[in-house]
Parts: C-alpha cells; structure tokens; sequence
C-alpha cells in the first residue's frame, strides 16, 4: 500500500514537472506581449506542489522553509557575484547541490525561485519563466541522480562531471530552445540548427563553471546540510520515528 501511494506521489510529481509547467511556458509564449511576470508567479507555484506532495501528511517545518531560503538565497548570491563573467553562472552548481543534499523536489524549488529572484538583479524577461524550469530541472534531475545511486556523493570528480554535462547537454539546451521560441517570428529547423550551434559555447562556459561549483563546494555544503538533517530530521517525508524538540522551531 505504501509503495503504491509513493508511486501515484512521484507520478503526480513528474506531471507537474514535465507537463504542467512546459505547458505553462507554452502558453505564455503564445501570449506573447508582458505576461512573463504572471506566468512566472505560476511556475513559482507549479513548482511548489512537488515539495508539498513529498511531504504528503505535514506542512515542511520552519527549519526546513529556513534551510531552502537560504540555499536559494546562496544560488542567488553565486549568480550575482559573477554577473561580471560572461555566461560564467555558479548558480546552477549551488542548485544541484541542493538537489543530492535535501531532494529533488527541493532542488526544483530552489532553483525555480532562484532564477526568479535573480533576475531582479539581471533583469527579468520573457526568458524568465524559461529559466525557472531549466534551473529547477537541473536540481531535480541531480537530485533524482543522487537517489538512484547513479554517482558517488562522496566522490567530487563524478558529482561535478556529471552536473557539468548536463548542463552542456540538457539545460543549455533548453535555454536555447526559449530563444527560438521568443525571438523567431517562424520556427523551422533551419533556425533550431543555428541557435543550438551559436549557444554551444555558451552552454561549454556555463557547464565549466557548474563543474568548477560541484567540484569545490559539493562536499563541504553537502556535509553541513547532512549535519542539518541528521540534528533536525529535516526534509525528511516521512515522519515515523521523528521527534518534534517543542513547540517552536528554532535555528
């Protein structure tokens, strides 16, 4: 019965993922004009749903809402640091880690909003609900990776490797994709071709620098969020055995 209701829980999760929120995004292409803010606030919220549907039977406790602001207020940080860097975003690394170390869901959100909330800093656009998705898939993904057992955690050289093509293979790409969709008046074949070949350099430096990002920081973060967890029993769904240390929660 439990493993029936975590299987209906993760398909319910990937359809938010993987349909409802690309269907969002195709829609606010098709609006086209400034409803970019409106169609983000969705994403914003679409994205929400998978954290809350982990937890099923509780509300996410203050220290974890605590913890995953300031993980997103870490991507945030990383992106602005080197908004002076062409193409060179650290951000996505700090998502990913997110990812391994508290779930995929919750790297889902984290790079959802961080995107959001970057954007104050580079300037928001169509483009924007476009990154919310590709940011957050690329936690989702690694978190999902990490759970699986698909690489070492423990291991810096498979963990940034890893991160680093995936970039270069699938999130980059998708970003790519938002350009065809928002600046080509007609989308042929001819116009993904070049688009994809112009942002391979791009998506080769945004890959390095998630590389360089897992490969430094993926460990030490990763060992103090699983301090976090392992004191707290944070982000943990389910909830046999876990204590609540009083009324209010407490940092």
């Amino acid at each position: 019965m439990k493993e029936n209701s975590l299987n209906k829980r993760s398909l319910v999760i990937l359809i938010i993922i993987l349909v409802a929120i690309p269907a969002a995004l195709l829609i606010s292409w098709k609006m086209g004009d400034r409803k970019y803010y409106l169609f983000s606030v969705i994403v914003m919220i679409l994205s929400m749903l998978p954290l809350f549907i982990r937890f099923e039977n509780r509300k996410p406790s203050a220290k974890e809402l605590v913890t995953l602001a300031v993980m997103t207020a870490i991507a945030v940080a990383a992106r602005a640091a080197f908004i002076f860097v062409p193409h060179f975003r650290p951000m996505i690394g700090i998502i990913m880690i997110t990812g391994i170390s508290l779930g995929a869901e919750a790297g889902f959100l984290t790079g959802a909003i961080g995107a959001f909330v970057s954007n104050f800093i580079v300037g928001q656009g169509p483009f924007t609900p476009w990154q919310m998705f590709a940011y957050g898939l690329a936690g989702f993904i690694m978190g999902k990776l990490a759970e699986k057992g698909a690489f070492d955690t423990e291991k810096r050289f498979p963990v940034a490797l890893t991160g680093g093509l995936l970039v270069l293979c699938l999130i980059g790409p998708i970003l790519d994709t938002c350009t065809i969709f928002i600046e080509s008046a007609q989308i042929s074949g001819t116009a993904f071709g070049a688009v994809y070949a112009a942002g391979l350099p791009v998506n080769a430096v945004h890959g390095l620098a998630t590389f360089i990002t897992l490969f430094l920081l993926c460990r030490p973060i990763k060992e103090k969020l699983d301090r976090l967890r392992s004191k707290y029993g944070i982000m943990e769904a389910d909830e046999s055995g876990r204590k609540e240390k009083g009324d209010k929660d407490e940092i």
